[in-house]
């Protein structure tokens, strides 16, 4: 496993340009995400068949042969499990990789569980077992030790590999496309910007509080959400969701009283008085301009024996497709679905995945039907 280290553009260049003759690529990120709102790149494996690339991106001030690699649509990039991937290239060079296939989703495809790692993965298919011990090592940290830049090789030069016999049995099952579409839409899902005025609606608990207080909520979240953005700061370093449901559900309004509460005293000290403004300023919001009270999907009736029906549906097409019935719907796209219909006028902006590419004629419109 012969590697190069790449600091300097003209490197960068070279290999670039060299992945760029290559139909298939293998891309993998290490990165540090523990306090920040988004991923710090460490560094970039890549490897196209002969050459394996170790791009520090600390050292390097121009990276756009590699961005144009990225969003070369002849070359096919290759990740596994590449959610927080996509989000790292992303933020950092404003694009995702296309067209780009995830091997943990191939997998999907041939009956591995959902969440197949890397290494489960080596073992199985290719009869290696690899050294993950330095997973969660420090990438940001200079310089990088002989071991973690060959752990770091090994992510994208057995990536091959198994790629490649991932895409023969893939092929020969019939899933490919669908394979390549399911890749494409956790892409798309991983880059969708969030609404900061709808932030409220993804704090855990705020079901539990009356629109009065949503009322209070909902422009709290949003500066949370928006002081985040700024200081690239995680959300709960801003403040923890059970500190915001406090102050909106009592309406907090002096630093006293959240200290009584139990608020995080570092909160109180730095955002009081703005939380107090927003407090303030929410309590004056008449009550025809109240947020709707959110009702969990399954307190409407009926909700409970229409989400058995539709899962026994679900089980009859994975004992057809072999696929795992996780995998075709999980609870959360069943409620995504049943969400669309019943409160969104199946809006065709707002497709559920079940509506989507492979899954709409295999399953979606089985369980529309139903509903």
């Amino acid at each position: 496993m012969n590697y190069q280290i790449i600091n300097q553009l003209n490197d960068l260049q070279r290999v670039c340009s060299l992945a760029r003759d290559a139909d298939v690529v293998m891309l993998d990120t290490e990165f540090v995400r523990t306090r920040t709102f988004y991923p710090q790149l460490g560094l970039i494996q890549l490897f196209d068949g002969e050459n394996l690339s170790l791009i520090d991106p600390q050292a390097l001030d121009e990276m756009s042969p590699f961005v144009e690699l990225l969003q070369d649509t002849s070359v096919l990039k290759v990740l596994h499990a590449c959610g927080e991937d996509i989000e790292v290239f992303k933020n950092s060079f404003g694009c995702v990789p296309f067209p780009m296939v995830d091997t943990q989703i191939m997998a999907a495809f041939l009956g591995y569980g959902l969440s197949t790692g890397f290494a489960a993965l080596a073992q199985d298919l290719l009869g290696v077992e690899l050294d993950k011990s330095e997973s969660r090592t420090d990438w940001l940290a200079r310089p990088l030790s002989q071991k973690q830049l060959e752990y770091a090789a090994a992510d994208v030069f057995y990536l091959l590999p198994m790629y490649e016999q991932l895409l023969e049995r893939v092929t020969k099952a019939g899933w490919w496309e669908a394979a390549q579409q399911e890749s494409e839409l956790l892409s798309d899902k991983r880059v969708r910007v969030s609404d900061p005025e709808c932030a409220y609606l993804d704090i855990k608990g705020a079901w539990q509080l009356k629109p009065r207080e949503l009322a209070v909520l909902k422009p709290l979240a949003t500066w949370r959400y928006n002081e985040a953005v700024k200081r690239d700061l995680a959300l709960n370093f801003v403040i923890r969701e059970n500190d915001l449901l406090t102050i909106a559900r009592l309406a907090l309004r002096s630093p006293k009283r959240m200290e009584e509460e139990g608020i995080d005293p570092h909160v109180i000290r730095r955002h009081s008085s703005k939380i107090i403004t927003l407090v303030k300023a929410a309590q004056q919001t008449p009550p025809d301009q109240y947020p709707a009270k959110i009702v969990p999907l399954m307190d409407y009736p009926g909700y409970k024996q229409l989400f058995k029906k539709l899962k026994d549906e679900v089980k009859n097409v994975s004992q057809t497709s072999g696929l795992a019935a996780e995998f075709l719907a999980s609870k959360k796209q069943i409620n995504q679905l049943l969400n669309w219909v019943w409160f969104e006028d199946k809006d065709p902006a707002k497709l559920p995945d079940l509506m989507q590419s492979w899954r709409q004629p295999l399953l979606g419109n089985k369980l529309l039907a139903l509903v």
